[in-house]
């Protein structure tokens, strides 16, 4: 990878350099005594070229502006949103004190940025998919800034990019160096995993994440919304699955006005909303608003008052996710649902006599993966009606059960060495798969874990390149057993950070010290725009966080 700077001695973030002055030393945290002469770009853009020439900004003469060959005008609303709220970034409350006076520009201002978008289906009325172009290439020059991308989804990720350039100097004034940069994900799948389930989640949190990962260059809301504690999916078909499910029926629940909000934050970011509705396990919190659909479970001859996995032999069972799914597939545009599949405990299924002979009379014998594989079969069949594609835990691709060439195989269970010999036996078998297992970020411990989460590499397992092709990316897990409102927004970030340089940048950026002083100073930027990212070390924020 080409990575040319020429860049001394300034710290390209707010003045943030100043931010990495330490009390004392710890063996784990890596010497931060320069700054990086990256600054605080993150995640690292494929190639940089940053020059000694710096410009002037004024919050009174500089516009963001779509330039006149773009296919994406001023009713592209994705972009128009992008423009006022990378703006309000980078010049803050002085927008309400000087925008709309008549400065004069001086000779090493720069006054505008323009924003071309070059291919005529812009898809600015349209959703992010697994397909979405994100490239763009960005040159900070006089007399203007230009922007250009194929499509709005790397405009957005530009705008970032740009916004992370401007910095203060020693008087406080705005500046950005002359800077040619051509970016590029490295992966197309790169998401979060909220679980809002074991703890609601407010939509306010929610949409704190989704606007944390625009600045982060995620693409993906992998929504757990539903589990065995809680039922909080409010559906029109069946209202009484979150009625009886949910914590509460009507403060701890998600509207149909709470998903579509959502669903549209999310795109105007470029970010896909990806639901998880899980089973056959994971379903308790399913079982209380809709009868005769979770296993009775047996004490001997007799039921024992509990209930197991959803119940696999009931023609009623594949009645009602029919039903189900059909609304999801209404509701969520994304081209995929993920379907869960993990960790079914066959328990209560050996118990009762209906599934004991429905086994034999299927000739499963006494193996229970295979009736776990005969209603999984049943219910891709279902959603494959709904024309969606569909990803499910590496637990159904491990059971054998009969999946379409396109399925995503989400890998999250194991060790180091267990995962990549799972990832070298998915992708051999020809289906894509994405990595969670060293990303699992609700487990916590003291000091700089967020260098196990930089260092682990999708593809780095002994596979063919061709192989290595089929790691589509992965996706950080945020479990909500111990995590509610309370603590997810400085839990998350900036250690999601860590993992969104990894799955965005080229496969050689993995200097640790050059990462954390980016890292520190990013950090120092996410808590100057409101949010509570946790430190990495001993250190200070020019502007430190303010709880509203």
């Amino acid at each position: 990878m080409l990575l040319v700077l020429k860049f001394a001695g300034l710290c390209l973030c707010l003045g943030l350099c100043r931010g990495l002055q330490f009390n004392d030393v710890d063996e784990e945290a890596p010497s931060a005594a320069q700054t990086s002469k990256y600054g605080s770009l993150w995640p690292l853009p494929q190639e940089v070229n940053i020059a000694e020439t710096s410009f002037k900004l004024s919050s009174s003469t500089f516009r963001i502006v779509d330039s006149k060959q773009s296919s994406a005008g001023p009713s592209c609303n994705i972009l128009q949103n992008a423009y006022r709220k990378y703006f309000e970034y980078m010049f803050g409350v002085a927008r309400k004190q000087e925008f709309g006076k008549n400065g004069r520009p001086g000779l090493s201002e720069l006054t505008e940025l323009q924003v071309w978008v070059t291919s005529v289906d812009s898809e600015c009325d349209g959703y992010p998919s697994i397909t979405s172009d994100e490239s763009y290439e960005l040159a900070v020059d006089q007399p203007f800034a230009l922007l250009v991308a194929p499509k709005v989804w790397g405009a957005l990720r530009g705008l970032e990019t740009f916004s992370q350039l401007v910095y203060e100097d020693e008087f406080g004034a705005k500046n950005i160096n002359a800077t040619k940069i051509k970016d590029f994900p490295r992966f197309a799948h790169r998401g979060i995993l909220l679980d809002t389930s074991r703890h609601y989640l407010p939509v306010k949190a929610i949409l704190t994440t989704l606007e944390t990962m625009a600045m982060n260059k995620y693409n993906v809301f992998h929504w757990h919304i539903v589990d065995d504690p809680s039922f909080p999916y409010l559906s029109r078909t069946f209202p009484n699955l979150s009625q009886k499910g949910a914590y509460h029926p009507y403060t701890h629940v998600y509207t149909p006005a709470d998903v579509k909000m959502v669903i549209e934050f999310a795109r105007l970011r470029g970010i896909r909303v990806i639901p998880e509705f899980d089973t056959p396990g994971h379903t308790q919190s399913w079982g209380k608003g809709q009868a005769n659909l979770l296993t009775p479970c047996y004490s001997g001859s007799k039921p024992s008052g509990s209930f197991g996995p959803v119940n696999p032999i009931l023609n009623t069972t594949y009645d009602f996710m029919t039903q189900f799914f059909k609304e999801i597939s209404s509701v969520f545009p994304d081209a995929y649902v993920h379907l869960g599949g993990d960790e079914v405990d066959f328990t209560c299924w050996r118990s009762n006599p209906d599934i004991q002979k429905f086994m034999e009379d299927h000739g499963f014998g006494h193996d229970y993966s295979k009736l776990e594989s005969f209603y999984i079969q049943r219910l891709l069949d279902i959603v494959t009606s709904t024309k969606k594609g569909y990803m499910i835990w590496q637990e159904v691709f491990d059971n054998g059960v009969k999946l379409k060439a396109d399925t995503l195989i989400h890998i999250w269970k194991g060790n180091q060495q267990q995962y990549q010999h799972e990832m070298a036996r998915v992708t051999s078998s020809g289906y894509q798969t994405l990595l969670s297992t060293p990303w699992y970020l609700n487990h916590i411990s003291y000091g700089q874990d967020w260098h196990d989460a930089y260092k682990a590499d999708p593809r780095s397992f002994n596979g063919t390149e061709q192989q290595k092709k089929l790691v589509i990316g992965g996706e950080a897990c945020m479990w909500g057993e111990y995590v509610d409102a309370t603590n997810l927004t400085p839990r998350l970030w900036p250690r999601a950070s860590a993992v969104a340089e990894r799955l965005w940048s080229h496969q050689n950026v993995t200097d640790i010290n050059d990462a954390y002083s980016r890292l520190s100073a990013h950090r120092c930027r996410l808590v100057e725009r409101g949010i509570p990212a946790e430190p990495l070390f001993s250190s200070y924020c020019p502007r430190e966080y303010k709880a509203v």
